[in-house]
């Protein structure tokens, strides 16, 4: 993984032609449907890919597949703003279109995992986000590119990114900032009065003592309890549980539990049900942008996997997979 990852000037662009129809397809599309100005007024392609910059770059590879995540992390203590509603949705859509710009474009990969986090970001803004990343999930789809855009932000970030940090945190020689940073964020989820020096102190001391010692425990318990210890609960719904869904192993039955949000949570640990028709009506911001096909019918997989102490969805999605995986 690569922190802060820009592009550098020497590289050579592939496929420009692709790329500069890219561009133009987005333009035109949200400023038709939204009215919303992605691009500055004669920006080159050479000029949009130079400004390119991502906060974190990496590969996760396991058994000879390999998954590009890029990640850009925004915080802004009042809530994330770039100077108003349209300006504020039009850089995020930028960045992301941007980012699968140049992961294809220098890279010359088509399929990436592409997140905009951010642990505060007002109702208003992210109820005109969400529908933005769902037509470019699916422009991308139309265009043979499989890039995954997503947004994570409010609850779902202090669930999937602070609390996981704040629990490893004991595995990093440095602490004090690391920790800092993450009461900085701890406070835009805690509305109470602000805590002394003197208790900030105690509760750093606290919870990297005991980050250490429960991830330490737990990463034990984890490659003790299953063979897919190097991935995390997202990635084996996303390879293996895809795999055994299109493999025909699974029949019927089950194929339509699946479909029921109550079994979906009994069995899966799931707040959504784990499968949905492609063109039925279901909150798309919940589920995979890529297809699964299941005896010739298009499904969408939920994406709302949680691998946290509160929330552990691993050993029921695991439980689940030998069930199956087999037959």
């Amino acid at each position: 993984m690569q922190t802060n990852w820009k592009i550098s000037p020497k590289w050579e662009i592939k496929f420009s032609d692709e790329l500069e129809n890219i561009m133009l397809k987005t333009d035109e599309f949200f400023s038709n449907k939204y009215g919303y100005k992605i691009y500055k007024q004669n920006t080159s392609l050479n000029q949009l890919l130079q400004q390119a910059e991502c906060d974190a770059l990496g590969v996760c590879m396991s058994d000879g597949v390999s998954e590009i995540y890029a990640v850009d992390v925004a915080f802004h203590e009042s809530g994330l703003n770039y100077g108003g509603l349209d300006e504020t949705v039009a850089r995020v859509v930028k960045k992301c279109v941007r980012t699968a710009m140049c992961i294809y474009g220098y890279f010359g990969v088509k399929k990436a995992n592409i997140i905009f986090a951010s642990p505060k970001i007002n109702k208003q803004i992210l109820y005109s986000l969400q529908p933005c990343v769902i037509d470019l999930n699916e422009m991308m789809l139309e265009m043979g590119l499989e890039f995954d855009f997503r947004i994570i932000a409010n609850d779902d970030f202090l669930n999937s990114v602070l609390k996981p940090i704040l629990e490893v945190s004991g595995n990093i020689a440095d602490t004090a900032e690391l920790f800092m940073r993450s009461y900085q964020m701890l406070t835009l989820f805690d509305k109470k009065e602000p805590k002394s020096i003197e208790k900030i102190e105690k509760e750093k001391r606290k919870i990297v003592s005991n980050a250490y010692q429960f991830s330490k425990e737990y990463i034990d318990n984890k490659n003790n309890q299953d063979e897919y210890a190097e991935l995390k609960v997202g990635q084996i719904a996303r390879i293996i549980m895809r795999e055994i869904l299109e493999s025909g192993r699974v029949g019927a039955d089950e194929i339509s539990r699946l479909q029921s949000e109550k079994y979906s949570k009994d069995y899966l640990g799931l707040n959504y049900a784990a499968l949905v028709k492609a063109d039925s009506e279901y909150e798309k911001v919940r589920y995979y942008a890529v297809p699964i096909i299941i005896n010739g019918i298009y499904y969408k997989l939920c994406s709302q996997w949680f691998e946290v102490p509160a929330n552990d969805d691993r050993p029921l999605l695991i439980d689940w997979i030998r069930k199956f995986r087999e037959k």
